[in-house]
């Protein structure tokens, strides 16, 4: 069993590493007594690691039962040096993410933040920090993050698994050494976002007007959009958004800002996020400032019913066996991260479909507790992780009962298994040839963990 764990771990240290930095936020909110002395333990060009991240990481691994040993210390820390080598190495290949790609991740992450916590004022609130802040500080992290997956995906791209493959590295594991599973589930998902009714639309185009109407007339923007706007972040500020390049704003509102003069005001738009009233702040070369009052129509009773019942159609289709789940998933589905997967989720720590019963959602647990494998439910309320209303079915594909690993009933785990362990092995073939292109500097605390020297595969 450790060898297995061990190898599964090791397959999949480095992107649990660099989602460590990026979910910092919530770390320090689990960790609050936990103050590092901190200082830099390592340099690679312009790139640093903190002590504190090593610590903090060490303190997340340890939280998922993982024991803190020398050899695990010093896996950390050469993972948090390839992390920060290929930062090094994309900034001398040129590798960038576009800023519209970080906006949109930091706008998902506040909004499973504010989900999670019960709203924008108690987040607010807990970090003693507006939401425009806690963007601020997460922005570097997350940029860094998608450029990581970038590098990572380009190194990796090209490595596949064979079945012959799995079958080799599954005959490799010592038979004492086989992991025990417990209960199991596969558990597939078709959701429907609320559609908002046009009657919905047209009020809120209407109040919109309105507010045009008394900015018109000499009222102040700024004091309006702190009033009424619907925008978390920016309504405090008077709607100030800052200043933006183009595409890293929504078509829509880029389109309608673009045309204003200095002052003037755009007419009321529409976009993925609501109605916009747009106002021209400045214009600084490729760059532009703008401020905006937001209204979001409201998802009313009846905008759910119709989506229930639109959901029931496509359940009586599954039922009938006129479609499968998972091409009524593929086809209909509005969930972007299930619907290429068969509308399966996927288990956070292999990416498998089998996700064990005891870290399935509290709210879907009790829903498919008393179902039989093959069913699917009725339609459900649901909200989305960046809390749209919605509803949903949930359909129990399967239930494996606790048993020993083998071949037959976990081929997909231990093929993710496999393939992360050959990943893993291009990236230090990777780390080996990179590692002398760059200027690294370590503090000879760490001397004996010889985290430069190369890795054998």
């Amino acid at each position: 069993m450790k060898y297995f764990l061990k190898n599964c771990f090791l397959a999949k240290l480095l992107p649990v590493l660099s989602l460590c930095l990026v979910l910092a936020i919530t770390t320090q909110a689990q960790q609050r007594t936990f103050k590092p002395v901190d200082g830099i333990i390592i340099k690679v060009d312009n790139q640093i690691i903190l002590r504190s991240e090593l610590e903090t990481t060490l303190a997340q691994v340890a939280s998922e039962g993982q024991p803190v040993t020398p050899e695990l210390r010093c896996n950390v820390l050469r993972s948090l040096l390839m992390n920060s080598l290929m930062l090094a190495r994309a900034e001398i290949d040129s590798v960038v993410v576009e800023d519209a790609q970080v906006n949109s991740e930091l706008d998902r992450r506040m909004a499973y933040f504010v989900q999670q916590i019960g709203s924008e004022e108690k987040l607010e609130e807990y970090y003693n920090k507006s939401l425009r802040q806690l963007k601020d500080d997460l922005r570097s992290q997350v940029k860094n993050q998608l450029v990581l997956q970038k590098m990572q995906a380009e190194l990796t791209e090209k490595v596949t698994i064979t079945p012959n493959e799995v079958k080799k590295y599954f005959n490799q594991i010592p038979k004492d050494s086989l992991p025990y599973f417990s209960t199991e589930v596969e558990i597939g998902q078709i959701v429907k976002l609320a559609q908002i009714d046009k009657k919905e639309k047209d009020k809120a185009r209407a109040r919109l007007e309105e507010i045009k109407k008394r900015i018109q007339n000499g009222e102040d923007f700024a004091a309006l959009a702190r009033e009424f706007s619907e925008d978390p972040v920016s309504a405090k500020d008077g709607g100030n958004l800052g200043f933006f390049k183009k595409k890293e704003l929504v078509p829509e509102y880029e389109a309608a800002a673009l045309k204003l003069e200095p002052g003037q005001l755009s007419e009321v738009i529409e976009s993925q996020f609501g109605f916009h009233l747009i106002q021209l702040i400045e214009r600084r070369g490729e760059q532009y400032n703008t401020r905006h009052i937001l209204l979001k129509p409201a998802s009313t009773d009846l905008d759910m019913e119709q989506t229930a019942q639109e959901l029931d159609k496509i359940r009586n289709r599954i039922v009938a066996d006129s479609i499968t789940f998972a091409k009524a998933a593929k086809d209909l589905s509005d969930d972007a991260a299930t619907k290429d997967n068969g509308g399966l989720l996927a288990n956070p720590q292999d990416g498998s479909t089998y996700i064990p019963l005891d870290k399935v959602d509290p709210g879907i647990f009790f829903t498919i507790d008393t179902m039989k494998v093959g069913s699917i439910t009725k339609p459900l309320p649901y909200r989305t992780e960046d809390g749209k209303q919605a509803m949903r079915i949930l359909y129990l594909k399967s239930n494996m009962p606790p048993h020993q690993a083998n071949l037959k009933d976990d081929y997909q785990k231990i093929s993710a298994a496999a393939l992360n362990e050959k990943r893993q092995k291009a990236m230090n073939t990777w780390f080996n040839k990179n590692k002398s292109t760059v200027f690294i500097d370590i503090d000879p605390e760490f001397d004996a963990c010889n985290i430069l020297q190369s890795i054998n595969n």
